[in-house]
């Protein structure tokens, strides 16, 4: 085994019929259920107290094409439509070449889009019955429910579900530890991902089995030998809307093991951090939601003018308000305001967002004059009724509502801020790790930020949810079909594997699935992910 053994003091997992999956967000709930539905065992760790991760933050929602939801609208949507879209989107600005590992990545997303939304309605009973379009979409495609943010509903919902299996098998097949630091993977003498160390309660452990990486991004790692220093100094000076965990983990111990990465300067900038009037210098932000623009807001400038098509890539709309005047403000009118009436509520409970009963408060929180706004709306109307826009807009959703006698507005100042990371950890179109020779590590995945190559330069609304599912859910099946492949090769070669096992054909919808029972003695002596079960 490659490194040092564990130091005096570690202790050490001897159930190696197990995945361990290392973060407890959405890519890692994700994986851990399809672990669980493919017959395997799973222990996930996470650095923090409470799981979720950035996951819980989303609040547009998660991207399908085609879906029962769509289907009902009549939205003339298909997994075709919606990968040219991510292909264009990839391309980031000012260029038009897909990056050549992005295209097989992106045909993943979009094609198991659908069945991944149908997955998370169908077994989770998430409602996921509202549909809009973001930016850069060619249709509506966005999913999310009725209550709260996107991103809490779906992440608890997983979470909650394996607490339960946890609870049910009292560990047997599921274990989740939080407040467990990852520190490093181990290899075996075949160059193969064997398990990892990781540090709970000032004592290191170690857990054995194949390793699925789910640990996010980079973008709130701000030391001064952070990976966002060395790879993108540049935007080090602007806020973040990331958790404090995000700080490149999973990529820096992937890597320390032999583990390339791709599109690691492609950090996104998303348009709409939300400022609050009191802390302006939060290095911490909220995000206004996409969704925001999908029901029909308008970005203006300091002086009340729209200079950008709202709908446009993030990459673009950001680039337009560098070149602009701020301070910049969204503003909703009342009939995109009662379409996403939680969001708006929620914001403004929070201090980032003001309710405006007449246009004379909008035009003062502006600092503008009432006639300005008179003829930005007007202007709005009629290329909302031509459809030809300065900007090139192309969908007017809620447009005919901007007027100055309105029953009332909804406005937030917006900044620039750093979101999410395109680039990670390099894996092919199973969500296995690739190495620096572009060869899959043998018991190794990724998903989710975490992974990089999927989005290109630039990522699409709602892709980082969907991509958490869509990954995850490739990374649990294939680290499963890997550990079940090496424990039946073992079985086959004499090898002891720790016990009986089980081929079950379910002929219904032709699955094949594989169980291991340990013997008695062994199992009552097994230290599950190295804490006593």
């Amino acid at each position: 085994e490659t490194g040092p053994p564990p130091r005096r003091g570690t202790r050490r997992a001897t159930m190696a019929q197990q995945v361990i999956v290392v973060g407890g967000g959405l890519a890692g709930l994700s994986s851990a259920h399809t672990v669980l539905e493919n017959g395997g065992r799973v222990l996930l760790l996470d650095k923090m107290a409470f799981l979720g991760g950035n996951s819980t933050k989303a609040t547009s929602g998660i991207n399908g094409a085609p879906t029962r939801t769509q289907t009902a609208a009549g939205i003339p949507d298909s997994a075709e439509i919606f990968e040219q879209d991510i292909l264009k989107s990839s391309t980031g600005v000012g260029r038009t070449d897909v990056p050549a590992h992005t295209p097989p990545l992106a045909k993943v997303l979009a094609f198991e889009s659908g069945p991944s939304v149908d997955w998370l309605t169908g077994k989770f009973g998430l409602d996921l019955s509202l549909v809009s379009r973001l930016g850069g979409h060619s249709q509506p495609r966005t999913h999310r429910g009725k209550e709260r943010f996107p991103g809490f509903t779906i992440t608890y919902a997983l979470l909650e579900a394996l607490e339960k299996i946890e609870k049910d098998t009292q560990g047997a097949k599921a274990r989740i530890i939080s407040k467990a630091r990852v520190t490093r993977l181990h290899k075996g003498a075949s160059g193969q991902v064997i398990g990892c160390d990781y540090e709970k309660d000032g004592a290191t452990h170690r857990a054995d089995g194949p390793v699925i990486i789910a640990t996010g991004g980079f973008a709130a790692d701000f030391d001064p030998d952070s990976l966002l220093a060395k790879i993108r100094p540049d935007l080090m000076h602007l806020p973040t809307t990331n958790g404090e965990h995000c700080t490149g983990d999973g990529i820096k111990m992937a890597t320390a093991v032999g583990a390339g990465t791709i599109d690691m300067e492609s950090v996104q900038v998303h348009p709409t951090g939300l400022v609050h009037p009191a802390e302006p210098e939060a290095k911490v932000k909220f995000l206004a939601a996409e969704a925001l623009r999908g029901v029909g807001g308008l970005l203006l400038d300091a002086n009340g003018k729209r200079f950008c098509d709202e709908l446009g890539r993030r990459d673009y709309v950001s680039g337009e308000m560098w070149k602009n005047k701020g301070p910049f403000r969204l503003v909703l009118n009342s009939k995109g305001s009662n379409e996403i009436a939680w969001h708006a509520k929620h914001y403004v409970s929070r201090g980032v967002m003001k309710r405006h009963s007449n246009v004379d408060e909008l035009a003062r929180e502006i600092g503008c004059s009432v006639g300005t706004l008179d003829e930005t709306f007007k202007a709005y109307r009629e290329v909302a009724r031509t459809k030809n826009c300065p900007y090139n807009k192309k969908f007017f959703h809620n447009a005919e509502a901007f007027d100055i006698k309105d029953a009332f507005f909804h406005s937030a100042i917006v900044t620039p801020i750093l979101h999410y990371c395109m680039g990670g950890l390099a894996i092919d179109d199973t969500s296995r790790v690739l190495g620096g020779d572009g060869k899959a590590i043998r018991g190794l995945y990724a998903g989710g930020e975490v992974a990089g190559g999927i989005h290109g330069r630039n990522r699409l609304g709602g892709n980082s949810l969907l991509d958490c599912v869509v990954f995850g859910r490739v990374a649990g099946a294939s680290a499963a079909h890997d550990l079940f492949e090496d424990l039946l090769n073992q079985q086959q070669k004499g090898g002891a594997v720790g016990g009986k096992v089980n081929i079950t054909v379910d002929t219904g919808d032709q699955s094949l699935k594989i169980s291991f029972a340990q013997p008695e003695a062994s199992a009552a002596a097994a230290d599950y992910g190295g804490l006593a079960a």
